[in-house]
């Protein structure tokens, strides 16, 4: 953070003022007195005037001028990046609310429930220490809600979210009678069964469907080559209905344990990119990938990428922090105002190098254009 005392002769504190850069960033405004104000600008140097004004033209909008005696901001080239250092920023000082004040919302989950005797799952916003499988993020909680449902349909789990007591004459559900439940709450199956059920459930949603998918493929190949044609005919209406229920899935939704990601986005340095990495579901910052040559020395991309990768710690996050890291990306990752690119991986040990290489490229490309225009 850049640190700026606001001098309290008005001239010398236009003339402060004027040497601040008109570029994206995020600020605090220290008053002499109470909280500060923290926000994120793509144009601070008028921002700030229009909150300060001058000393021949005062703002009439907000008129800080006199209050404030101090300024911190930090120079930004993304939104990904603004917002990271925004919720860092408002963990530290602004309170219990910080969240409400920079509205940042928590996306929502589908969870598989494991520290339930009969596990089932809901859609929730909420990551926690309990045994649990969290499947996501979604983009909104209707899609969430619209996947659970789907992939629900090829399993016999409860979908009640009762606290079971089974009893023989318990009254069940709709589902139990049209056989898309194991009926525990009736004593149809013992508490093992219905928990290898869960874990099959479970297992679907650490292999992101693969489970379900690849057995399914065999089988239909093995049932053509064997001349049993109405048997693949119906494990082929079988793939068919799983790779359906996939197409509903959003593209950043995982099991959050094994959600990996590079985020690739523009810098506030010239002729550099910010990688950002998550790793296990937890954010570990950005590393920024300098383009400008050094000491008459080029390193090819992939070298430096492979090099860059190799460093990626794997910090554990509380769950708390791990929410709202995963709110902040999951939030540009899916908006319209996305200035970057990122890329899910579905095995950290197998990083596809080729299309990592075409994100940087493609995002250091872009972010050189407007300059090279202006």
């Amino acid at each position: 953070m850049i640190e700026l005392t606001l001098p309290d002769d008005a001239a010398a504190c236009d003339l402060a003022l004027e040497e601040i850069p008109n570029r994206p960033a995020v600020f605090l405004l220290w008053p002499r007195e109470g909280q500060p104000y923290l926000a994120r600008t793509n144009v601070l140097r008028r921002r700030l005037l229009r909150m300060l004004g001058t000393r021949d033209k005062p703002s009439r909008l907000l008129n800080l001028r006199g209050t404030i005696e101090r300024l911190e901001y930090r120079l930004t080239g993304s939104r990904l990046e603004a917002q990271f250092v925004l919720w860092q920023l408002a963990r530290v000082h602004l309170g219990k609310e910080y969240r409400r004040e920079i509205r940042l919302r928590l996306p929502p989950y589908v969870k598989l429930v494991l520290s339930n005797v009969f596990p089932r799952t809901q859609v929730t916003t909420q990551i926690g220490r309990a045994p649990a499988v969290y499947f996501g993020p979604f983009r909104n909680r209707a899609t969430a809600a619209h996947f659970e449902s789907d992939f629900l349909d090829l399993f016999q789990l409860r979908r009640c979210q009762d606290d079971l007591a089974p009893r023989p004459d318990h009254p069940g559900c709709m589902y139990g009678e049209m056989g898309r439940c194991l009926r525990p709450c009736q004593q149809a199956v013992g508490i093992e069964e219905y928990r290898s059920e869960a874990m099959r459930v479970a297992e679907f949603l650490h292999t992101a469907g693969k489970s379900l998918l690849e057995p399914a493929v065999t089988a239909r190949e093995r049932l053509s080559a064997e001349m049993d044609f109405e048997g693949a005919a119906l494990m082929h209406q079988r793939l068919q209905r799983i790779e359906e229920v996939l197409l509903v899935n959003d593209e950043m939704a995982r099991d959050v344990s094994r959600l990996h990601a590079v985020a690739i986005a523009p810098s506030a340095e010239p002729e550099c990119v910010e990688l950002g990495w998550l790793r296990s579901g937890c954010w570990q910052g950005f590393t920024r990938l300098d383009f400008r040559i050094a000491d008459g020395q080029s390193v090819s991309l992939d070298a430096r990428l492979r090099d860059s990768v190799a460093s990626v710690p794997e910090r554990r996050a509380s769950p708390v922090e791990q929410m709202e890291q995963l709110a902040i990306l999951s939030r540009w990752f899916y908006s319209s105002w996305c200035d970057g690119e990122m890329l899910v991986i579905d095995d950290w040990a197998k990083m596809p190098w080729r299309k990592l290489v075409n994100a940087v490229s493609r995002v250091a490309t872009a972010q050189r254009s407007p300059r090279a225009g202006s």
